[in-house]
């Protein structure tokens, strides 16, 4: 069975031509910084930013909750917060129906605004890979940590209102190239960097301060 999760914390930074991650002469269907975004998570940062950081991640992976605990705050402070970069989160459920049915609630949670907030309350109180923490009892109490109404939040999970949301987000990143998690798409009008892995700050670093 095939793994997508990094197994070890090699650095892995591979520099590609616009074209990488897609066939170039499938040119109808050349990515832009709106394909790569568009149907993930709220943008963070300036909209306007001339670099768009992607994340391919899933909920209950363990490289995935280390980029959060270890890096995810120190990106953001840098390049995000002041406007040189915007970021999208999308979902990648590697891990099966509860990756899933996490990535769902963080939609569900967006419907009240607060998709980010709840983002940040799965990484916060996670709980390993595929050992039963995502459930909906617990997702209704992240709900409530964050302040969400809990009757409309319930009512999205119970409709399965995203499920679909997150299956194609998954079936997209399988078209272009992604097989880990997390997975970093650093797009520019003139380049794709991709960077695979939890790795650390310096990393994102070198690539955002020579772009």
């Amino acid at each position: 069975m095939k793994k997508y999760y990094l197994a070890t914390p090699i650095v892995v930074v591979i520099l590609t031509a616009i074209y990488f991650l897609y066939p170039h002469e499938n040119s109808s269907n050349q990515l832009t910084s709106q394909t790569l975004a568009e149907n993930g998570s709220p943008l963070l940062g300036n909209p306007n930013a001339k670099i768009t950081i992607i994340e391919w991640g899933d909920y209950q992976c363990t490289y995935c909750h280390a980029f959060h605990k270890n890096t995810s705050d120190q990106l953001m402070r840098r390049y995000v917060d002041t406007g040189k970069a915007n970021f999208v989160f999308r979902d990648f459920p590697l891990n099966g129906p509860d990756s899933v049915l996490a990535a769902a609630a963080a939609y569900c949670a967006n419907d009240q605004g607060k998709y980010w907030q709840y983002h940040d309350e799965l990484y916060n109180n996670w709980g390993g890979e595929r050992t039963g923490w995502v459930n909906q009892k617990s997702l209704s109490q992240f709900a409530s940590n964050v302040g969400l109404d809990p009757a409309q939040f319930d009512k999205c999970m119970n409709t399965r209102k995203y499920e679909q949301k997150v299956l194609d987000n998954q079936q997209f990143g399988e078209q272009i190239g992604i097989d880990s998690t997390p997975t970093f798409v650093i797009f520019t009008d003139k380049t794709i960097t991709r960077i695979v892995g939890a790795q650390p700050f310096s990393d994102f670093q070198q690539v955002l301060d020579n772009i």
